[in-house]
């Protein structure tokens, strides 16, 4: 795999020294009040597996691995990690973050290959790699995003996973706590999408943004069919219109078809096929999902190399808190004008790891100044706020 440089920082080359000698899994599951429903399914609760890494030296750093689907794939992500990725990478000597990226990635892609499980695999390894860069920045002293080279602690949010029933009013509760731009789910009946999306624009008014996700709903007949009927709505990106395995040439006709910037990369695996987005010019928005591919050390030249090409790099997430702000690092780090995605329901393994959240100013959240993601987790406190969910 090749990786584009990384970004430099005023941190010693020592900060960025690993000898790893345990990585863990720690699995949480949250019943979810209200189910969160997309057009290919329904969470009934909200999982999540957490990576705790250490190095030889005493620090200890945190990540989080995608896990929301099928419902068992918590606790198999956790076997993985424990059977299979972290004997590759403990007790061995890596002189950058990448480099462990780079020996889990090599040494298991047969494997993956064999077991037909390369997303579970890349999503192991992505988490482990968000522990490893929150463990260097807080060796380091550094929040994560000072590390990577960025300096803007403060990043515009959107509300995601907004559901089609009693959509407007998720999103005047949304507005109320300071949000200034929100995406609904649709893909489930085009009156109904229909209807959500115009009773929200006309509450909105034409200024603030608004977003539209199918989740892979449709065909390219059913999008050519279905995209114009949005277009009243004055979407600012419409999001897997398409299945993620559709041929690149459907992308590139529904982009000559549609007024409608077009955005997807959260089900994209691996470094070539973004690269092949890019060159399609189909997408106007990127949504690479870190805990599901890349970490932070591939992500990081997918977030370069859209941005390069001027379009708008917004990480996709709808996880807990530790994986929300790993991403929100890595979006203050890249720069431009993206948003940082954040799921509006409720999820205490979100709000209890996610301190940024607690004040949104008009649509914006500044990061704190604490080493590393800024998060240190009470497990005590997490496992109790998931019996009384």
């Amino acid at each position: 795999m090749k990786l584009l440089p990384l970004p430099t920082s005023s941190a010693a080359p020592s900060a960025l020294n690993l000898r790893l000698i345990s990585l863990n899994a720690l699995v949480f599951r949250c019943p979810s009040p209200v189910p969160v429903k997309t057009s290919f399914g329904i969470m009934h609760d909200r999982p999540a597996v957490f990576v705790r890494a250490e190095s030889a030296d005493g620090h200890v750093g945190w990540g989080e691995i995608w896990c929301n689907f099928p419902a068992c794939g918590a606790e198999h992500r956790a076997k993985l990690l424990e059977t299979v990725v972290a004997p590759l990478l403990l007790n061995k000597d890596f002189s950058h973050p990448a480099y462990a990226f780079e020996e889990a990635s090599s040494k298991t892609h047969v494997l993956a290959l064999q077991s037909g499980e390369l997303g579970p695999v890349a999503q192991v390894i992505a988490g482990v790699d968000i522990a490893l860069w929150d463990l260097c920045a807080r060796r380091a002293q550094l929040p994560l995003y000072q590390l990577l080279g960025g300096s803007n602690a403060r990043i515009g949010v959107y509300a995601s996973g907004i559901n089609p029933d009693g959509s407007l009013q998720t999103v005047q509760k949304k507005h109320q706590e300071g949000f200034r731009a929100f995406k609904l789910k649709i893909g489930f009946d085009t009156e109904q999408d229909i209807a959500n999306l115009r009773s929200v624009r006309e509450w909105l008014g034409p200024s603030l943004e608004l977003m539209a996700d199918v989740n892979q709903a449709w065909d390219l007949a059913q999008a050519l069919e279905t995209i114009p009927k949005l277009e009243p709505y004055g979407l600012r990106w419409l999001e897997e219109p398409l299945r993620c395995d559709s041929e690149m040439h459907q992308w590139q006709a529904l982009k000559a078809h549609s007024r409608i910037p077009l955005a997807a990369g959260e089900n994209m695996l691996g470094s070539a096929s973004f690269m092949s987005a890019l060159a399609s010019k189909a997408f106007d928005v990127l949504q690479p999902d870190i805990a599901k591919w890349g970490g932070i050390s591939a992500t990081w030249a997918v977030t370069q190399n859209t941005l390069s090409r001027g379009l708008r790099y917004c990480p996709h997430y709808l996880g807990a808190g530790i994986g929300l702000m790993a991403s929100a690092h890595l979006l203050a780090a890249a720069g431009g004008d993206g948003l940082l995605e954040v799921d509006a329901n409720e999820n205490p393994l979100r709000t209890l790891l996610a301190p940024a959240l607690q004040k949104i100013d008009n649509g914006f959240i500044t990061l704190t100044q604490d080493p590393g993601l800024g998060v240190e987790p009470d497990l005590d406190a997490l496992s109790l706020a998931c019996q009384q969910s």
